[in-house]
C-alpha cells in the first residue's frame, strides 16, 4: 500500500484537517482507453491510478464525516484510486483546499456545498482545468447551477417535511430545532421543512456546534425557560445525545429526535431515549461520489440523469434499531 503525502498547507489555515487517506494503487485507469482500442475498464493494471480529492466542510473528529470518508475509501480501494481527504468547516478554508487540489492536478474532485457561494469560484477553476467535480451531502439546490456533474445526498427539505409529519403523528405541540451551524444550507432546509408540515409551534435554536458544553448549557436554559417545548429535533447524532442530557438537566418532559445517527445514537433509540433518527446514509454518499468520478474518467458515465441521486431519508425507530445496530457499530451507517 502506497500512501500519498499530504498536499501543501498554508499557515493561515489553522482549522483545516488534511489527511492523506489511502493510496491503493493496484489498478491503472485511463480515461482515453488503451493503444489497442479497448476501453479503459479493460486496460492493463499498473501504477498510474487516478487521483481524487474529497473536500468536505466537516470538523475534525466528527463521526459523521468519518463514515463519509470510510465509504469513499471503500470505493477508492475497489477502483484503484489514490484518495486524499481534505476538510475545513470554514467556507474560505474549504475553498482554498479545493484550489490546492486543482493545483495538484488531481483527476477528480468530490466536494460538499454547505456554503455554495464560497465554492462557486473553485468549482469554476476546476472546470476550466478539465477536472470533473461531483457534489455530495450538502447543496442539493445548488449543484446544478454550480456546474457539478452529479450530486449524491439527501433532499433535506423533503426530510424535514417528513419529520414534521411524523411529529404530528406523535402528537407533539412545540418543537425546538437545534441549529449547530448557522448558514449551513442543509441544516437550515431541514428545520424549514419541519416547520412547513408540523402543525404545532416550531422555532430554531442557534448554537455554536464546535462547543458541545455551550450547546448543552444553552439548550438546558431554553428548556427551563419554556416548559411548553415538548420536542427537540437535533441535526446530528452527537447533538441529539447532548440534547438528551440537557432534557434531563432541565427536568423537562421534552422528547428528542434527530437527523443522522451513529452507534451510540442507535443504542439511544433502542433504549427509548431518542424517539427516532433520520438516516441519510453518509457512507453511501462518500462511496457513490468517488465511484462516480472513476466511472466518468474510465467510461464517460454520469449518474442521476440530471437529477440528484438520493441516499435518504430513511427513518430509524425502535422497531428498526436492531437491524441497523451492527452496521452502525461497523461505522458504515
Amino acid at each position: 500500500m502506497n500512501t500519498r503525502p499530504p498536499s501543501r498547507r498554508t499557515p493561515r489555515r489553522r482549522t483545516a484537517l488534511l489527511t492523506a487517506v489511502i493510496g491503493l494503487l493496484v489498478a491503472g485507469c485511463s480515461s482515453s482507453g488503451t493503444d489497442d482500442g479497448s476501453d479503459g475498464a479493460d486496460a492493463p493494471r499498473g501504477s498510474g491510478g487516478l487521483r481524487v480529492a474529497l473536500v468536505t466542510h466537516g470538523s475534525e473528529g466528527d463521526a459523521f464525516w468519518d463514515r463519509v470518508r470510510k465509504g469513499a475509501e471503500a470505493a477508492a480501494a475497489k477502483d484503484g484510486i489514490e484518495l486524499t481527504y481534505l476538510s475545513d468547516p470554514d467556507a474560505a478554508g474549504q475553498a482554498d483546499l479545493v484550489r490546492e487540489a486543482i493545483r495538484d492536478g488531481v483527476d477528480g474532485i468530490a466536494l460538499t456545498l454547505a456554503k455554495p457561494q464560497a465554492m462557486k469560484g473553485p468549482v469554476n477553476e476546476a472546470r476550466a482545468a478539465d477536472i470533473p467535480v461531483v457534489g455530495l451531502n450538502s447543496g442539493l439546490d445548488a449543484w446544478k447551477e454550480a456546474g457539478l456533474l452529479a450530486f449524491f445526498g439527501q433532499d433535506e427539505s423533503l426530510a424535514g417535511r417528513a419529520v414534521g409529519e411524523k411529529l404530528n403523528d406523535l402528537k407533539a405541540q412545540h418543537t425546538l430545532c437545534l441549529v449547530h451551524e448557522r448558514g449551513n444550507v442543509g441544516v437550515e432546509a431541514r428545520c424549514a421543512g419541519v416547520k412547513k408540515t408540523f402543525h404545532g409551534t416550531t422555532e430554531n435554536l442557534y448554537v455554536d456546534g464546535t462547543d458541545m458544553r455551550a450547546v448543552r448549557g444553552i439548550l438546558t436554559a431554553r428548556l427551563r425557560q419554556d416548559s411548553s417545548i415538548d420536542q427537540v429535533v437535533a441535526n446530528g447524532a452527537d447533538y441529539a445525545l447532548t440534547s438528551v442530557e440537557a432534557v434531563k438537566e432541565a427536568d423537562s418532559d421534552a422528547e428528542v429526535a434527530t437527523f443522522d445517527l451513529n452507534a451510540k445514537l442507535v443504542d439511544a433509540v433502542r433504549g427509548g431515549n431518542v424517539r427516532f433518527a433520520v438516516d441519510q446514509q453518509p457512507y453511501l454518499q462518500g462511496y457513490l461520489a468517488v465511484d462516480a468520478l472513476w466511472l466518468y474518467r474510465i467510461n464517460g458515465n454520469v449518474s442521476g440523469g440530471a437529477a440528484p441521486v438520493l441516499t435518504g431519508p430513511a427513518f430509524v425507530t425502535k422497531a428498526e434499531a436492531d437491524s441497523v445496530a451492527g452496521f452502525a457499530a461497523a461505522g458504515t451507517r
